[in-house]
């Protein structure tokens, strides 16, 4: 096994804690595994080696590689998930007497049943919001609440008051309570519970401690960063005093804070928790080139809770092409690029921040014959329930048949949700299709029902009713008027299981519009929306940043680079600093997937690139990587925008090259702070204006700006080529 000498030092490690900073790529596996060997030859009884990984296909691979490496006969240690560590632990201290036995539950419908036994319990004490918290998006959003709690091992209270859980969420804290009674009731626990049951009972007594402990010399644990505050505090009790913790893992790659996971968890909050400990970096990244390693190092520049690291490239690594595109003629140009070349579209990955901004792609694809995949079935266009719904509508202004067809009037009551049991709607949309008349007002189907909910499915069928006449419309005027009608925007937002769920459902209405206005047959556009597709292995896979997490492609297309999309904010949802930095994790995730090609595709027309482009300085490192291989011009110093992190990248690799500061051009933008609304300023194009609007990072925030002669426009404002006007400085 051929090793670099950092992950030498890592294999060699003499004892005690020590945290292992390994950058994308960094062979990180290889070096664990390598590690353990050691341990093993050095003596250490396998029985006292606790390896613990992520998901269930890590800890395979892992077993799988530990087994083909390790000599024929050698005995290996224990390696676990969290899960299967929680499932053994809860077995065991139920043996002992200190758990009362449970049985998991396993299935989704079951945690919806109990949630939704519990929450009727706690409408008996708080009767608002009514039926609108038995819907399953409100059932989805506090089994997240009620598994943040046990990841946090945070009070139900507390956590509320700190998370922004949306609308109609006041009963969660009794809700959780009536849960847990529940769960203890009918002797059930969820999987939050392997952990969660465990930690307290050990917490709570010393004298259990000692039985569990005692019995590990060397603990090492993958993805650290992405571990939770009662992953770490069951670590800190299996440890004790006696065994060596070894974290590995990369804060620049923390992407599960919505789930409980916190940067500062491998950075100080290790020592706060185990003591000090040796640091070991990996720098060397084994799966792609300088240019996309500086375009990384450049990208997370901007965080400040992060670890003083460069990624560098390792030699023989691909000479990894940058580009940025727009749009899907973009990406289909790449796409046929990638073909001509000779290579196949399943070596190629369409990404995306959220599965709303796949859908443009995959109407595109469709169009162009263009197969793909997606790693969630489920989020094929044409089979999201609000896509589904929407196209119904837009058939009825075709037929007016339809509103005989009582599942096809089910369908457009229940999409968007009403806020109405899914029972009293199947038996209204049978009687509207009966009688095409909308009941009287004391009619039992309408009983028990909210004047707002009344209200809702009244205006809801005289939409049906309505759309017949509107067959002449353009796709995009009739998709706009039901989406306005329904209160679309609203009542996505209302009923999100998080509050970015919600902002994801609106963007994907406003795609479709978008799409729609492309279109001007309102027939081919319903054909389009509802054309039967299945996954094509030969094809391209479309998955989100999230999925992509610990895997790689030769080919990586980065689509949706548009502010508010990438990073993500809303007007009611700004950019705060700890925000922005999680966005920009999740983008250093998204580009570090590539080996051989990475494109970033923005939407361009009203859509602003993405500050992210920008940040990564790509075109210097494409040009720093040129030179490194040999193939610069001349002999003048290179001109690039972050002249002391080039120099530090080309250090650290033992090599130079002459760097100077590329010329900043006059007009750039004052600091960020100076800006504030009222201030006047002129533009290089559309002339002197007013700020109207100051949103998003401080240190970076978007502007809107009313222009004399141009009108309202949007500016980054530290890219915009503009200036204050005398005396409007802060």
């Amino acid at each position: 096994m051929r090793l670099t000498p950092e992950q030498r030092a890592v294999v060699g490690h003499p004892g005690g804690h020590a945290r292992v900073a390994a950058v994308a790529g960094a062979g990180k596996t290889t070096t664990m595994v390598a590690r353990v060997l050691h341990l093993l030859e050095r003596g250490v009884t396998p029985g006292r080696i606790l390896v613990l990984m992520f998901n269930r296909s890590a800890r395979e691979d892992f077993q799988a590689r530990l087994a083909a490496m390790a000599p024929a006969g050698q005995p290996l240690p224990d390696v676990r998930t969290f899960h299967s560590l929680g499932h053994r632990l809860s077995r065991s201290l139920t043996r002992w007497g200190a758990l009362a036995p449970r049985q998991l539950l396993t299935a989704d419908w079951q945690l919806e049943r109990l949630l939704r036994h519990a929450t009727q319990q706690a409408l008996q004490e708080l009767p608002e919001p009514g039926e609108a918290a038995l819907e399953a998006e409100k059932l989805e959003a506090l089994a997240h609440f009620c598994g943040l709690v046990k990841a946090e091992m945070a009070s139900p209270a507390e956590l509320y008051a700190r998370l922004d859980v949306g609308e109609d969420s006041e009963h969660f804290v009794a809700a959780f309570e009536h849960a847990e009674a529940l769960l203890a009731e009918q002797g059930l626990m969820t999987y939050s519970d392997l952990l969660y049951r465990p930690l307290r009972a050990l917490e709570a007594d010393p004298a259990l401690r000692g039985r569990v402990q005692g019995f590990l010399d060397h603990v090492i644990i993958d993805e650290y960063q992405d571990i939770n505050q009662a992953q770490q505090r069951l670590l800190a009790v299996l440890a004790g005093h006696q065994a060596a913790v070894m974290a590995v893992g990369d804060a620049n790659q923390c992407i599960y804070e919505w789930r409980g996971a916190h940067p500062d968890t491998m950075l100080e909050n290790f020592t706060a928790t185990f003591g000090e400990a040796r640091d070991y970096p990996l720098s060397t990244t084994f799966r792609h080139g300088h240019a996309l390693a500086l375009a990384a190092n450049h990208a997370i520049a901007a965080n400040r809770r992060r670890p003083d690291q460069l990624c560098l490239a390792a030699p023989g690594t691909p000479a990894t092409r940058l580009a940025v595109g727009q749009g899907t003629q973009g990406l289909l140009g790449e796409l046929a690029g990638w073909q001509r070349r000779g290579r196949a579209l399943d070596e190629a990955c369409l990404l995306v921040r959220s599965w709303a901004l796949s859908v443009p792609l995959q109407l595109a694809l469709l169009r162009e014959g263009v197969p793909f995949r997606l790693s969630r079935e489920d989020r094929f266009v044409f089979r999201l329930p609000l896509v589904e719904a929407l196209a119904g509508y837009l058939m009825l202004a075709q037929d007016a048949g339809l509103l005989q067809d009582p599942g096809h009037l089910l369908t457009l009551l229940a999409q968007p949700t009403p806020f109405v049991a899914r029972e009293r709607l199947v038996a209204l949309a049978t009687r509207l299709a009966e009688t095409r008349r909308w009941p009287e007002r004391h009619d039992p189907l309408l009983t028990g029902l909210r004047p707002h909910q009344r209200r809702t499915l009244k205006r809801r069928w005289a939409l049906l009713c309505e759309l017949p006449r509107h067959a002449g419309w353009t796709p995009a005027r009739l998709l706009e008027h039901v989406i306005e009608s329904v209160e679309a925007e609203k009542v996505l937002k209302r009923a999100a299981a998080r509050r970015d769920k919600g902002e994801e459902d609106v963007r994907l209405l406003d795609v479709l519009v978008e799409q729609a206005g492309e279109a001007t047959d309102l027939a081919a556009f319903i054909e389009l929306l509802r054309r039967p597709v299945q996954n094509r292995d030969d094809g391209v896979l479309i998955t989100t940043v999230h999925g992509a997490k610990g895997l790689e492609w030769p080919l990586v297309v980065l689509a949706g680079l548009n502010e508010e999309d990438f990073p993500h904010y809303t007007r009611d949802n700004p950019l705060t600093p700890s925000r922005l930095e999680e966005e920009r994790r999740l983008f250093y995730v998204a580009i570090t997937r590539a080996r051989e090609q990475l494109v970033m595709l923005h939407d361009g027309g009203d859509h602003r690139p993405s500050r992210f482009l920008g940040e990564t300085a790509w075109q210097d490192g494409q040009r720093v990587a040129e030179h490194l291989a040999g193939e610069g011009e001349g002999e003048a110093p290179l001109a690039v925008a972050h002249p002391g992190l080039v120099r530090r990248y080309v250090g650290a690799l033992g090599r130079s090259l002459s760097i100077e500061e590329a010329t900043v051009p006059t007009g750039m933008p004052p600091a960020a702070s100076d800006f504030r609304v009222g201030q006047r300023l002129t533009h290089a194009v559309f002339g002197e204006g007013e700020i109207s609007v100051v949103e998003g990072d401080p240190d970076n925030p978007v502007i809107e700006v009313r222009f004399h002669r141009a009108g309202r426009r949007r500016l980054i404002a530290r890219r915009a080529p503009i200036e204050l006007l005398e005396g409007e400085r802060a």
